[in-house]
């Protein structure tokens, strides 16, 4: 009885999360347009921040609220996995492949690789430098430790601004003015606002019904954070970037996946250290789920450098991957029980 409760639970919390963050892609494409940001900037920040907030209301959420931080990191590693294997697999599937080009392969692709790296090099030395007595393999992480990742995500926000002014000059030469949404700036902005609130409420199902269900079937809580609140906080990854293949934009699709990915590890997971002030990782677990996400990060910057896209055949390998991490976290997590 308690079990279908919290899959009816996650369900409704699920839609709650997909309303909430279509009001807050709409107006975040219309603000983008606003402010006149190029295409990479849109993909890359407005919208993966935008489509973000789910995993970002997640860790503080489960964090703040549940006091389980290692929740929150497991949804964080589970969305990045889904977004880099699920996402640009079917978007190539629908969009009959995704194309690229250099600048987001060198700029994009190869500072979410570094963003890997950073995180996972932030979890090794909270190892080193403050482990856990009585664990081997656990170690706690500072509110200083948690800065790292985040100053490499202002270099990131750097960047992309000097993309933008260069973009709006262009723009200003060639006498393109912004776009004004309609209704007024405003409304958008109480649109955005409203989409925040409802995404905050479906989170908040979302991560107690796992705790419950977790509890019954006694499994590691890990274990449905990386699995079933990562599919559903990614949703609205998955839509933005599958209805941008289906218009042939490959770049802004792409750029979503790696700008959400981005904002996920650099920000999402330090924002709960900042809030705890110290947090307990478990290192034997967080390095097999890491390293899964370095592998497929591998794949699809190796897919993409190959002419420049993602072939449909690619797409079907991509997906392949993913069933196979699901197959083997499930035989793992409940053949343990």
């Amino acid at each position: 009885m308690v079990v279908s409760i919290c899959i009816i639970v996650i369900l409704a919390a699920t839609a709650a999360v997909w309303h909430g963050s279509f009001l807050l892609e709409d107006s975040a494409c219309c603000l983008a347009g606003y402010y006149q940001l190029p295409a990479v900037v849109q993909g890359s920040i407005i919208m993966a921040v935008g489509s973000s907030f789910p995993e970002l209301s997640s860790t503080v959420i489960a964090t703040l609220i549940h006091g389980k931080f290692e929740l929150g990191v497991a949804v964080i590693v589970g969305s990045a996995i889904f977004n880099i294997l699920v996402i640009p697999g079917l978007s190539g599937l629908v969009g009959k492949g995704l194309k690229a080009n250099r600048e987001m392969i060198y700029k994009e692709t190869l500072f979410y690789m570094t963003s890997v790296a950073v995180l996972m090099l932030t979890f090794a030395l909270a190892l080193i430098y403050y482990p856990v007595e009585e664990s081997r393999w656990q170690g706690t992480l500072t509110r200083s430790m948690a800065l790292i990742p985040v100053g490499l995500y202002c270099l990131y926000i750097f960047l992309q601004h000097q993309d933008t002014v260069e973009y709006r000059l262009k723009q200003s030469l060639a006498g393109n003015r912004a776009l004004r949404p309609a209704g007024g700036i405003k409304r958008q902005w109480l649109k955005l606002l409203l989409g925040l609130v409802i995404i905050g409420i479906g989170v908040e199902g979302l991560v107690r019904s796992v705790i419950i269900l977790g509890d019954v079937l006694r499994t590691p809580h890990f274990f449905w954070g990386l699995t079933v609140i990562a599919a559903a906080t990614s949703l609205p990854d998955a839509f933005v970037s599958i209805q941008a293949a289906r218009r042939g934009e490959g770049v802004v699709s792409l750029s979503n996946v790696l700008g959400s990915n981005i904002f996920d590890l650099l920000i999402a997971i330090p924002i709960g250290v900042l809030i705890a002030g110290n947090c307990i990782i478990d290192f034997s677990v967080a390095a097999p789920a890491m390293g899964l996400l370095a592998i497929a990060t591998i794949a699809l910057f190796i897919m993409l450098r190959t002419g420049l896209q993602i072939t449909r055949g690619e797409c079907v390998v991509l997906l392949g991957m993913y069933t196979a991490f699901i197959a083997w976290m499930g035989l793992d997590t409940f053949m343990a029980v």
